[in-house]
Order: structure tokens, then sequence, then C-alpha cells
């Protein structure tokens, strides 16, 4: 009987839903900046143009925009776990 407790438990299988979603968001945030990067040293090295200046600006603010409710939500799910855990005991 090796059951997963988020089977029974809808707060766990929600935690659960809501920390897959938050690391993918950082995922993406991330990638975006690593992007934004790329792009930047492509400017560095081709001259920076209307539209490599406009992508660098849409990478820097998409990659806020999606990173930072990410960490929020990473660290509310971690702080809720850690409560749980605590209570537990």
């Amino acid at each position: 009987m090796n059951e997963r407790p988020e089977a029974h438990d809808p707060v766990i299988a929600r935690r659960l839903r809501l920390a897959r979603l938050a690391r993918l968001g950082q995922r993406l945030g991330y990638l975006t900046f690593v992007s934004s990067i790329v792009v930047f040293a492509v400017g560095l090295s081709t001259g920076f143009s209307d539209g490599i200046a406009t992508a660098l600006v849409a990478l820097l603010v998409a990659g806020s925009i999606i990173l930072a409710p990410a960490i929020v939500l990473h660290y509310a799910v971690r702080a809720a776990a850690e409560e749980d855990r605590a209570a537990e005991s």
C-alpha cells in the first residue's frame, strides 16, 4: 500500500501543481534572461539596430514579468510545506 499522499489530500495535490507551475515559470523566466544575454552579445558584435534593441527590452520585460511571480510562488509553496512539517512534529 504505497499510495501517494496527494491522491487523497486536495491541499497537497494543489501545492504540487503550484510547485510545478513555479518551476516552469522559473525555467521560462531564466531562459528569457539567458536569451537576452545572447541578444545583447549579438548587438555588441554587430551593432545595435532597432530590432535588436526592441528584442532585448522585450526579453528583459517578459523575463521580469514571468520570473518575479514564479519566485514568490516557489517560496510560498516551500513555506507552506515547511509549516506543515513543523505542525506534524
